[in-house]
């Protein structure tokens, strides 16, 4: 199984490809797509649709996993990430990918055992379990790692309590 893991921004959107094999997780790739402030909000987006679209071409997840957006005080911060989060939801209805939406504080909670673990946690955690030689950069990479783990450690749990309450 190859899970995308997307921590969704418009500045900075972090993605990792995880496959689930018999020995464990293993990265396949991990790195952002940025995009510059400068340029209008429109051309911003769709830039992220291309390049998120290429890493779904060339990679051929099984599922997406990606971050909830969450309302915090910066409403345009909010508003940014909520608009990145569509075009990563859009890229996967495209390719007919499924997708599973986690909070911050899940993800914190399936990889670190603690929901309020601090990026820095996060980040040595991912490059223990991964086997990484070195941290992941930027932060967004590691998170999205993070987010792809979480799924592929709590997915078929969401699965079976979904189909269980539908």
């Amino acid at each position: 199984m190859f899970v995308l893991g997307i921590d969704p921004g418009l500045a900075i959107c972090g993605y990792a490809v995880v496959e689930k094999t018999p020995a464990g997780e293993r990265p396949i790739t991990a790195g952002v797509v940025r995009t510059a402030a400068d340029l209008p909000v429109a051309v911003r987006l769709g830039e992220l649709h291309r390049d998120l679209a290429s890493v779904v071409a060339e990679h051929t997840p099984d599922v997406m996993a990606i971050e909830q957006v969450f309302t915090n005080r910066n409403l345009m911060t909010a508003i940014s990430v909520g608009r990145a989060s569509g075009i990563a939801l859009l890229v996967a209805a495209q390719a007919g990918i499924p997708v599973y939406e986690y909070t911050p504080s899940a993800v914190k909670a399936a990889v670190a055992g603690y929901g309020k673990a601090t990026k820095d946690q996060i980040r040595y955690i991912v490059t223990s379990r991964l086997r990484l030689k070195a941290r992941p950069e930027p932060a967004d990479a590691a998170d999205a790692l993070a987010i792809a783990l979480c799924h592929l450690q709590g997915g078929k749990m969401s699965e079976l309590v979904k189909g269980v309450t539908t």
